[in-house]
């Protein structure tokens, strides 16, 4: 129990110090340091708690003081949020944030609440620590030598390393404090805080498009938390009570669709992915911690917690519709990029979508298959971007047709985005594995659009990481010499990285039999688990296979030192493959580039009717469930 305030606190407390401390190498010092305790910290934590015969703990009754301390903070964040609208000129955060927070006051002071408890330890909480220390603490890490190189190619950028590294630790403390919380007072506090930091971050160049884009991300996370203060509101009213699992006992569906409606802001979904592309302009620590592995992760934790309230009714069938549309929407709208950051976004909001989809569902097949999907995605896009944005300082570009042939100019980075990319689409990978899951459970629930949903969504999600991973594996003359300037912390979190992505599919039965089937035990109360033991031992011996493209990739950059025969282009080879003299004497240019569809798929074409067609959904979703509730 002493633990809980140990592993929030901590990221706190060194939040506080990282502006004090101005020299760099102190500063990685105590990076390092702090993510090693809050790694230690929650191993020690989950070895005590599994010790004490892995139950469900609910904590913390009678918690009046530090009640008030989140009431004045509640308040705090409603004048930053007003004081930097009224800076930049925005008026929709400040009628957002106002609304929301004067909401929630008036439910915690005019209703009086039985006191219950205010959080809680589950498998479900165990697992969101482990995504939360040991992904959001190597990323930490991988920063130090990031943003290094970040403000040496960005010289108009001014440094502001310090307030980075709070923002990145005060959002571990936030995140441990929103998985805790059972009382949805408490968790909508450390809500708020997440989306606060988001802003905060995606604004860090501070240039035009990074305040429009931050401003962007404020206020559709906080419409989202308008949704979490009246359905607060809701159970508080009609209900007495503001604990989490009575949301799923007697709460009723209007206080499920609000809460839902914060979930789908939170993660991305149709109508409001806009802001998490947009995010894609801060640095990319930020897009892998907050916009990808952890931040995002909190919308589908709270959807997975309410999952077993969405069966069979109207809110559900308004989730796993949001979820599906976009999923294959965003997975469409990725074909057409080329920007590597963008490819990832695209990627990001698609695979959210289909976690969602799952837990509107809400069986137990639909919901095993959303958990390992949340847990291959945290570790596979974390990756991911980090490689990417690594890649983009030793290249200076994040061009995926600049990325031909990184096999062989930088061998290590081009290992590690080809795991990530094998993580996220091929056989046996987990992600494959969870789709395949997924699929069986749309058919079983006779929902045949999400059945064609995620057929299709899976075919375009196929087509544009075949591209990416084919530019990285192309095998030529190099142009140029390019000196890999990615630094040992950040090697140390991408190694880290791919050495888990390979381990969770080595020991995926394992996983599932000790992560995945009691956290749906303790969510829907029965025993039974979604697939059974021998179907995942003939999975694990698939799971050989995992070694086939580093091992491809290896041999590709060992016959890289052969000496290549310029090849005959229908002219005189100048010598390198890429350029030749024509029948006219003439000099001609040879390249490679992918095929990008961008008329056909292309974000102009698609972006306005998807985001029509899920606000209509939502819309219309919210007309039945409020009209029939009243």
């Amino acid at each position: 129990m002493t633990m809980i305030p140990f592993l929030i606190g901590i990221p706190v407390v060194l939040a506080v110090l990282f502006p004090f401390v101005r020299d760099s190498k102190t500063r990685g010092y105590l990076v390092y340091a702090g993510a090693g305790i809050v790694m230690t910290a929650t191993v020690v934590f989950i070895v005590s708690w599994i010790s004490g015969g892995a139950q469900t703990w609910m904590l913390y009754q009678s918690t009046e003081t530090v009640d008030h301390l989140m009431t004045a903070g509640d308040i705090f964040l409603m004048c930053l949020i007003v004081y930097m609208s009224v800076k930049y000129k925005r008026v929709l955060p400040v009628l957002l944030s106002v609304g929301q927070t004067a909401l929630l006051l008036y439910t915690e002071f005019t209703v009086e609440l039985p006191e219950g408890p205010h959080m809680t330890v589950d498998w479900m909480t165990i697992l969101m620590c482990i995504i939360i220390a040991f992904i959001g603490g190597f990323i930490c890490i991988y920063t130090v030598g990031y943003m290094k190189g970040y403000h040496e190619h960005h010289k108009d950028v001014k440094d502001r390393q310090p307030f980075f590294f709070s923002m990145l630790f005060l959002f571990l403390g936030a995140m441990f404090g929103l998985v805790f919380s059972q009382s949805l007072i408490w968790m909508y506090f450390f809500w708020e805080i997440t989306s606060v930091i988001s802003f905060l971050m995606i604004g860090y160049t501070k240039t035009e498009e990074a305040v429009n884009n931050s401003f962007c991300a404020l206020w559709m996370n906080l419409l989202g938390g308008l949704g979490f203060a009246a359905g607060i509101a809701w159970m508080a009213y009609m209900n007495g009570t503001v604990q989490l699992l009575d949301v799923l006992s007697v709460g009723g569906e209007v206080p499920l669709l609000c809460l839902a409606l914060a979930g789908l802001t939170k993660s991305a979904q149709l109508p409001f992915s806009t802001w998490l592309l947009g995010a894609m302009v801060a640095p990319t620590p930020s897009s892998a911690l907050l916009h990808s592995a952890t931040m995002v992760k909190a919308g589908v934790y709270l959807l997975i917690r309410l999952s077993p309230a969405f069966e069979g009714n109207l809110t559900g069938i308004i989730v796993s519709s949001i979820g599906g549309l976009t999923f294959i929407m965003a997975s469409m709208m990725a074909i057409a990029q080329n920007d590597g950051k963008k490819v990832l976004a695209f990627s990001t909001v698609s695979n959210l979508g289909l976690i969602v989809g799952c837990a509107g569902i809400g069986v137990e097949e639909t919901v095993w298959a959303a958990i390992f999907l949340m847990i291959f995605h945290s570790v596979s896009k974390s990756m991911l971007f980090q490689s990417v944005g690594a890649t983009e300082n030793t290249l200076g570009s994040r061009d995926i047709e600049d990325m031909h042939g990184l096999i062989i100019r930088v061998p290590k980075l081009a290992y590690i985005m080809g795991i990530g990319i094998a993580g996220m689409y091929l056989a046996p990978f987990g992600m494959l594995i969870s789709k395949w899951v997924a699929l069986k459970a749309f058919v079983d629930s006779g929902n045949f659009i999400l059945v064609l949903f995620i057929a299709y969504g899976s075919a375009t999600t196929m087509f544009y990481w075949t591209k990416w991973l084919a530019k990285l594996l192309c095998f030529h003359i190099p142009r140029e010499t390019v000196k890999d300037v990615t630094r040992k912390d950040e090697y140390v979190s991408m190694f880290f990285h791919a050495a888990v992505m390979l381990l969770l599919c080595l020991l995926l039965p394992f996983v599932a039999m000790w992560i995945v089937n009691p956290i749906v035990r303790e969510l829907f109360g029965n025993s039974t688990d979604v697939l059974a033991m021998s179907v995942l031992e003939t999975m694990a011996i698939m799971l050989v296979s995992i070694f086939i493209v580093p091992v491809v990739m290896f041999f590709i950059s060992r016959r890289s030192h052969r000496e290549l025969v310029p090849i005959y282009m229908n002219g005189i080879n100048e010598g390198d493959n890429r350029y030749f003299t024509n029948s006219y004497g003439e000099k001609e240019h040879l390249y490679l580039s992918n095929w990008y569809l961008r008329f056909e798929f292309g974000r102009r074409h698609l972006r306005i009717p998807s985001i029509i067609a899920a606000a209509a959904v939502l819309v219309l979703g919210f007309c039945l469930v409020i009209g029939g509730a009243l």
